[in-house]
């Protein structure tokens, strides 16, 4: 069976942009999703929604990113007004996930009719741009699962062992070791 990423559609509108998020979110798409939601919040967005809504799974390097958008959210909230996050629609599965990770806590998750986009959302390539090195996907991949570690100490026992293979693996990758 093939595995395909996920595809990232997105529209904007004022301060809020929301990014649909189809298909399989996997380590693959995450470097291009928090590409995304950085370019979105340095143009000034402070107002997030991510529909889940046709998002099938999600892996944890996938969630580890978006736990860590979670975070820097949050982290907003507490500085300033007018930043939120939103979680659409998340299936069983991805709410499950979510909570056995312990993350659910940095979302809003609501449940609600997807609205109708007016115009058409662009779609985000999957390639922007040059494809991520071997090394940029071990780095983000090793980030991600620090993130979960460290938002929730539960998930340590989880991903000890894979952070480390990641870290070894990198670190022999950039003649580090």
């Amino acid at each position: 069976m093939i595995s395909t990423s996920a595809k990232l559609l997105v529209f904007v509108s004022g301060r809020l942009a929301c990014v649909k998020i189809l298909g399989r979110a996997n380590f693959t798409s995450s470097i291009d999703f928090k590409t995304l939601l950085n370019e979105l919040i340095g143009k000034g967005f402070t107002c997030f929604v991510l529909d889940l809504s046709e998002c099938l799974l999600m892996d944890s390097t996938f969630l580890g990113v978006m736990a860590g958008f979670g975070l820097k959210m949050k982290d907003q909230q507490n500085c300033e007004t007018g930043w939120s996050i939103e979680l659409l629609n998340p299936n069983a599965r991805v709410a499950e996930l979510l909570e056995n990770l312990g993350v659910l806590h940095l979302f809003e998750v609501v449940h609600r009719a997807t609205p109708a986009l007016p115009g058409n959302p662009a779609e985000v390539p999957t390639t922007p741009g040059p494809a991520p090195t071997k090394e940029e996907v071990q780095r983000n991949c090793l980030e991600a699962h620090r993130v979960l570690m460290e938002i929730d100490p539960a998930n340590v026992p989880k991903f000890k062992e894979v952070a480390q293979f990641l870290a070894d693996d990198l670190k022999r990758m950039t003649g580090g070791g």
